[in-house]
């Protein structure tokens, strides 16, 4: 066994959250790293979820003029991340945690997906190799990946008149239900 690291914090939100939501549930950190960030347990420490988690600070107040008005008033929260589309496809982990953290109101979003969709999702975007994603909620609660839209896209996104099902990733948003059903 290595010595103690430290967790990141997109870990300890993603743990805290579950202890303080899901009282019949234990979470349990790996003493080396496999790919498997945080493990969660039924209260009988019989059935076992894995979790990959990866956090991203909020973007969107970086990007200063260039969003419209109505993105800036719209989209409450927006992260970026670097994948290697191969560590996704060949993740161990039962869901990839995406964490957005939103300084302005000290508050976060979740996506919890299966990193098999996650997967295709990128492939049917034509995402391979590096991946930069781009992840955004919206205030009606909508979950998109946004890289690569244009400025009237990303309008239609803010307004809720945007549709493409690759994109959207809002049915995983703040979503347990699948964990849960894992672990009952």
């Amino acid at each position: 066994m290595k010595p103690i690291s430290s967790i990141h914090a997109g870990e300890y939100l993603v743990g805290t959250h579950i202890e303080e939501n899901y009282k019949n549930l234990n979470v349990w950190l790996p003493s080396k790293d496999t790919g498997i960030d945080l493990l969660v347990t039924d209260k009988t420490n019989r059935k076992a979820v894995s979790l990959q988690v990866k956090f991203s600070k909020d973007f969107l107040g970086s990007l200063g003029n260039t969003l419209s008005e109505i993105v800036a008033v719209k989209v409450k929260s927006g992260g970026w991340w670097k994948f290697d589309a191969e560590k996704i496809r060949l993740s161990r982990a039962d869901f990839w945690v995406l964490v957005l953290y939103r300084f302005s109101r000290r508050d976060y979003d979740l996506v919890i997906i299966e990193p098999a969709d996650l997967f295709r999702r990128y492939q049917k975007l034509n995402r391979t190799g590096t991946i930069q994603s781009y992840v955004w909620v919206t205030s009606s609660g909508r979950c998109w990946e946004t890289r690569g839209l244009n400025k009237q896209q990303q309008i239609e996104l803010a307004q809720d008149n945007f549709a493409d099902p690759t994109r959207d990733l809002s049915a995983y948003l703040n979503n347990w239900q699948a964990l849960a059903m894992k672990l009952s």
